[in-house]
């Protein structure tokens, strides 16, 4: 039996390894990271971009794809539990200050989306405070996309090739 669970386990990740599967791998990862799971994607985009940096641009686009789809999931998410929290209170909740400085810059604020920690629970929030749902998409593609571009940019020129022996 345990055998049998080690040889699925093995043949599950071998199955998902980047250079296999790639661009269907980025979108994935980029797509759970940006929702409330705590998940990095940017390993995922430069390991995908050094084994072949040729796809450069294409793997930055998927992985903007992927990863505002998943602000734009949280969006939704902050929008249905607003709306939830109201259904049951039958009254609009009280907006902390935070909220008050999202409500005030409006969906501009969601090009912050591609921060650490706060990025994440920002989408959510533009959903609870009912904020106009393209805009604020708009903002998001624009804030991960500069995110990756900066970000794989950076670790290609930083990163010596023989740091990367183990990826041939």
């Amino acid at each position: 039996m345990e055998a049998w669970l080690g040889q699925l386990i093995h043949d599950l990740l071998s199955s998902l390894a980047l250079p296999q599967v790639g661009l269907v791998a980025v979108f994935v990862i980029t797509f759970v990271s940006a929702t409330l799971l705590p998940l990095g994607s940017e390993p995922a985009v430069f390991l995908v971009v050094k084994a072949d940096p040729s796809m450069f641009w294409v793997v930055i686009a998927v992985a903007t794809l992927g990863n505002t789809l998943g602000g734009a999931t949280s969006w939704w998410v902050g929008y249905g539990a607003e709306r939830a929290v109201e259904a049951v209170r039958h009254r609009e909740p009280p907006h902390p200050r935070a909220l008050a400085w999202l409500k005030r810059f409006g969906a501009k604020a969601c090009v912050l989306s591609w921060l650490p920690v706060v990025g994440d629970p920002l989408c959510a929030l533009a959903g609870w405070l009912k904020l106009p749902f393209w805009p604020c998409v708009g903002w998001m593609a624009l804030g991960k996309g500069l995110r990756f571009i900066c970000f794989t940019a950076a670790l290609m020129w930083l990163v010596p090739e023989s740091w990367m022996s183990w990826l041939q």
